[in-house]
């Protein structure tokens, strides 16, 4: 069985999903803790496998976790989700950038094990979501982080000739305002990275629930969360040095130029008092 993960927007208008969903014949889980308000979860009817019912996670930050659903039904799903994103990605970089994990059911405790998701057969309904929705909570993390490394990379490729323009002096075309929209874009990368999100910290929703925080962490430990923010970090700021000091370089000529510009006023000046003076 297969559990697919995708991040498809900034975020989502749970509310409104849930009825959209609804209406189409898909199921919704009630039993989650309310402590997971930013998540719905939904039955789907027919599974691809048999062994385990279809189920799939929507996270208000933007991402949706499918346990053993069918292609035809994932597509169907994803189509449906369109209209309830808030700042969509490219369609071709979310499928691009998706995880994708095995798991089957077996009997003892649940784990993540040579990257293969195992569930304890033994669990009720209740509990097996609550596992699932740990290990949908990192794959979530995960894929939201490839896509901003993808933004990241982007960003860095349209920045990349700089350094050599300055190693070679040659003019740098770029204006202040771009230069400034570039670091608001970086500023803006930095904070969804280490503000609004948890990559940096374990969600509150572990705290009394050291089971699930155990899955919680093994998996993100298997995604590398922790070393791929770190390298995501230093990247951004190595580009914010690089803006920072094209803005200053800016400012410099600017100032430069403002200089001139008061030499030339004072020495027109100058002329027109020695024109009075002589004429």
């Amino acid at each position: 069985m297969h559990c697919t993960a995708f991040a498809t927007a900034d975020e989502y208008h749970l509310g409104n999903l849930s009825q959209d969903l609804t209406s189409c014949g898909y199921m919704e889980v009630t039993s989650l803790p309310t402590d997971a308000a930013n998540t719905l979860v939904m039955d789907v009817e027919s599974c691809a496998k048999e062994g385990d019912p279809g189920t799939i996670f929507f996270f208000r930050e933007g991402a949706a976790v499918f346990w053993n659903v069918k292609e035809k039904t994932m597509k169907h799903v994803l189509q449906i989700l369109e209209k309830h994103e808030i700042q969509p990605y490219e369609i071709a970089l979310v499928h691009w950038e998706n995880e994708e994990l095995n798991y089957k059911k077996i009997e003892g405790q649940s784990k993540l094990h040579r990257g293969e998701i195992k569930l304890n057969s033994e669990l009720d309904l209740d509990d097996a979501i609550l596992e699932k929705f740990a290990f949908s909570n990192a794959l979530c993390l995960s894929v939201k982080l490839a896509i901003w490394e993808a933004t990241l990379d982007k960003f860095i490729e349209s920045i990349q000739s700089i350094p050599e323009a300055l190693k070679a002096g040659k003019k740098v075309k770029l204006s202040h305002k771009e230069v400034m929209q570039k670091m608001g874009e970086l500023f803006a990368l930095r904070h969804r990275i280490n503000l609004s999100s948890d990559f940096l910290i374990t969600p509150d929703f572990y705290w009394d629930r050291e089971n699930l925080e155990e899955l919680y962490d093994k998996t993100c430990q298997f995604l590398s969360i922790t070393r791929r923010v770190k390298v995501m970090n230093e990247k951004l700021q190595h580009c914010m040095e690089l803006t920072d000091l094209m803005r200053n370089h800016l400012n410099e000529k600017r100032a430069l130029r403002l200089e001139w510009m008061i030499v030339i006023l004072i020495t027109i000046e100058v002329m027109f008092e020695l024109g009075r003076v002589f004429f």
